[in-house]
């Protein structure tokens, strides 16, 4: 038998062995805590369910992420074993697999557009091994700082320090350029530091990578308001280019009866408060219960 048909052997495996989630964690342990709710993958499992991959010719898993990621490829050398290569393939196009395995809305992207989802087999867990590749990769050390080919010597200032922020720094930081980012937060990461609740993302995931970037090179300026304590004029005068990244920190206001009566929290300011308590951070308008923390008596 060829090389070919023993690879594929591996993988079409969606017919006999179903659709599987990891495991969750027990409700009276989540209760008690803000961890993410699901265990990791083990190796074989996460293996199996990669192999259910019926690598379209045609992949509409791919055509419907928004970073084109190529998955069919990392799934089947997941599926091999061959981790450290699925991990170089899914980071290639995706600055943070990690966090994207874990808040993308993979149910109406990647897996809604599976075709074994499609046929009625259940789709392949996609979100869940991108996140066990990346959380291997972090494990055994194959998430290196950033070394560019060459150093450049022009100046990228970057407002904002979430997401688009971020994956920003990290583009250009590769591509040789010098980086500084600015944030008037006391910690990078945007709305995945202080808006996504830890049960969906847990921080030290989105620190490690933080730590990276500045292990790579990239500087951070924060506990800086532009516009107060910094101008954007003076950050125009020291780069060359500037990115703003700012992100969306304003809450939508619902509307309808009651919508302004008192006791009502914006869930936006409730999220930032509850992230800093998990940080370890003093916060008044959690710790008094007058505005936020009454939430959780």
């Amino acid at each position: 038998m060829g090389g070919a048909a023993l690879a594929t052997q591996k993988m079409l495996k969606f017919v006999n062995v179903s659709k599987e989630m990891p495991e969750k964690r027990p409700a009276t342990l989540r209760s008690q805590d803000f961890h993410e709710i699901y265990h990791e993958f083990a190796a074989e499992k996460a293996a199996e369910q990669a192999a259910r991959c019926s690598q379209c010719g045609v992949p509409y898993c791919q055509s419907h992420c928004p970073l084109h990621n190529n998955i069919p490829d990392w799934l089947r050398l997941t599926a091999e074993g061959r981790l450290e290569e699925a991990y170089e393939i899914s980071q290639a196009t995706n600055t943070f697999p990690e966090i994207c395995g874990r808040i993308c809305p993979q149910d109406r992207l990647c897996e809604g557009n599976c075709v074994i989802e499609q046929s009625g087999h259940g789709t392949v867990t996609i979100g869940a091994v991108e996140k066990y590749i990346t959380d291997t990769a972090w494990e055994n050390g194959w998430v290196k700082p950033i070394k560019p080919m060459a150093e450049r010597a022009e100046s990228v200032g970057i407002i904002g320090a979430g997401p688009g922020g971020l994956a920003a720094a990290d583009v250009l930081r590769r591509k040789g350029y010098q980086v500084t980012v600015y944030d008037r937060y006391d910690r990078a990461g945007g709305l995945l530091t202080y808006g996504i609740p830890g049960f969906k993302l847990e921080k030290p995931v989105v620190m490690q990578r933080v730590e990276q970037l500045e292990a790579g090179g990239v500087s951070f300026v924060l506990n800086c308001n532009v516009g107060v304590d910094l101008s954007f004029d003076a950050i125009r005068g020291q780069h060359d280019a500037v990115l703003i990244a700012t992100g969306v920190y304003k809450a939508r206001d619902v509307g309808g009866p009651g919508a302004g009566a008192s006791g009502i929290v914006q869930a936006l300011d409730y999220l930032t408060a509850s992230n800093r308590k998990s940080f370890g951070d003093d916060v008044e308008a959690y710790d008094s219960g007058e505005t936020i923390g009454f939430l959780n008596r």
